[in-house]
């Protein structure tokens, strides 16, 4: 092979790279985004919560033990009991003025806060665990936001949808882009292809070093993308800490392990195809 030929195919190989790594960098915001938007879904679910509001007749001996069987319950994450006093003090502050004092009782009840797991906080669950709450004898009354559990999950599945039909769309066209890269990389070395066949070469044989060779290309575009979104969630790290969790090592490493099998099963895949196009035509077929 010339000098000419050689610099002609190490700048296909380059174009190849480029266009895989572009390609699945912008497949990797998506993912990132997606996997974001589960963890951000999880995160508010898990702030959503009700009151159980007790009896004032109810002994403290009763409700404590009402709280430890909550506590062992599986919707539940975290659960506070608050007594008289507490709701009293904290309802003094948000007013600014002592009601106590002024009506000369305290007419708060006493209070169990409770925090969903985030599989529960649902419209349905919450329903089933009302109603199971309100069989204790301690309690009066379970108080929640309905309309806003009932929001946040429409507006939860309505987001995640979008998403993943953006996503599966991406996927779609970036498959459609690396495939078509890998086909005119394949097309310019179609008559290389009929001469190994001319020679006797089987057409396994023939495909192993672009098989090979395609893997190495999609880990090397797949290599460049995880830099280029190593940058990105770098640069954007300090500005959204602790809303978008930049900082989940375990899910920037999922995504970057998808980015990678994601690069190597499109090439891989793409090459095959291609290569046995060619397998299969004639000699003058080779020219159109």
């Amino acid at each position: 092979m010339n000098t000419s030929a050689r610099r002609k195919l190490r700048s296909s190989y380059a174009t190849t790279i480029i266009s895989i790594s572009l390609v699945l960098f912008l497949l990797g915001i998506i993912g990132f985004l997606f996997l974001n938007a589960q963890r951000l879904s999880h995160h508010v679910k898990e702030n959503l919560g009700f009151t159980i509001l007790i009896k004032d007749n109810a002994r403290e001996a009763e409700v404590r033990r009402l709280q430890k069987i909550l506590s062992a319950a599986p919707y539940v994450r975290v659960v506070e009991y608050v007594d008289k006093e507490q709701a009293a003090q904290t309802l003094k502050e948000e007013l600014g003025e002592d009601f106590v004092e002024f009506l000369g009782y305290n007419p708060l009840l006493s209070s169990i806060e409770v925090k969903l797991a985030a599989a529960w906080a649902n419209p349905d669950s919450m329903a089933r665990i009302e109603a199971e709450v309100m069989n204790y004898p301690q309690v009066k009354e379970v108080y929640y936001q309905k309309n806003l559990l009932h929001a946040v999950n429409e507006n939860i599945r309505k987001i995640t949808m979008v998403l993943a039909l953006f996503s599966g769309l991406l996927l779609f066209i970036s498959v459609a882009l690396i495939n078509n890269t890998i086909r005119l990389s394949v097309y310019a070395r179609r008559f290389l292809i009929r001469t190994m066949q001319l020679v006797g070469a089987t057409r396994g044989f023939i495909r192993k070093p672009f098989l090979l060779k395609s893997v190495l290309h999609g880990l090397a575009g797949a290599t460049l993308a995880i830099i280029l979104l190593s940058l990105l969630i770098y640069s954007l790290g300090k500005e959204l800490e602790g809303v978008i969790g930049f900082s989940d090592v375990m899910l920037v490493g999922v995504l970057f392990l998808l980015v990678t099998i994601i690069g190597i099963l499109i090439t891989l895949v793409s090459t095959f195809f291609a290569v046995n196009k060619y397998l299969r035509l004639k000699t003058d077929q080779l020219y159109y």
